[in-house]
């Protein structure tokens, strides 16, 4: 199984005034295709900076960061950008969703950035949204879903543009047990039966326990895998 995502001796130094803070301090890892990976450990160990790396938010101090065998690490914002587009979906806590949109016009947002005609824009938002068991939503704004639902249509917009790798950042922090666990059985679903890469980074370590393989971050460094 091939390498998707290769960091190699990644560092990441923030300037906060006169003092440096060395956020990740050499780390080499790899993301294999088609996997499902979870990226853990506790608040501050560096794990939201690694998920910038990897989701090509941000370009490290130093070191080299393969995607599909590019070397993103020293790429302008503006190519970033159209890397992450492409190749990158993302899901958030949070979720993101426009408020005033439906949410069918929250899974097209992302086709309309890259060009994606109007008659295409819908098919491939009516046939996403049937994936994660929304058909019968399309039509509602985020505040008339319900938070589980509101999950759904942001994976379901962080899949239309077809990306290969799913990068989920703490999806189940903002939803109740239940809510969480249907959105860890779909992530699953669409890692086993859709051969979706699945990066999800929690501080939960049951949570990653989920993932098929575990890498646990503490002090800016991979401790150890599992």
């Amino acid at each position: 199984m091939k390498s998707i995502i290769e960091l190699k001796d990644v560092k990441k130094t923030y300037k906060m005034g006169l003092t440096e803070v060395n956020a990740l301090r050499g780390v080499t890892m790899h993301v294999r295709e088609g996997e499902f990976l979870a990226i853990t450990g506790p608040s501050g160990s560096g794990k939201s900076t690694l998920m910038h790396m990897v989701g090509c938010l941000d370009i490290p101090t130093s070191g080299t960061i393969l995607l599909d065998g590019q070397d993103i690490s020293k790429l302008h914002e503006s190519d970033l950008a159209q890397i992450r587009g492409k190749k990158i979906g993302f899901v958030f806590q949070s979720f993101n969703l426009i408020t005033s949109l439906t949410a069918s016009e929250n899974v097209e947002l992302p086709l309309m950035f890259q060009g994606v005609s109007e008659n295409e824009r819908h098919k491939r938002s009516k046939a996403i949204l049937e994936k994660v068991g929304l058909t019968e939503r399309a039509s509602h704004r985020p505040m008339q879903l319900s938070g589980g639902e509101q999950q759904r249509v942001a994976i379901a917009r962080a899949l239309v543009g077809e990306p290969n790798v799913l990068l989920a950042d703490e999806p189940t922090g903002n939803l109740d047990s239940k809510r969480g666990a249907e959105i860890l059985d779909m992530m699953n679903a669409l890692n086993k039966d859709e051969g979706v890469t699945v990066v999800m980074v929690t501080h939960d370590p049951v949570l990653a326990k989920k993932a098929k393989r575990i890498v646990r971050i503490k002090d800016g460094m991979v401790e150890k895998e599992e």
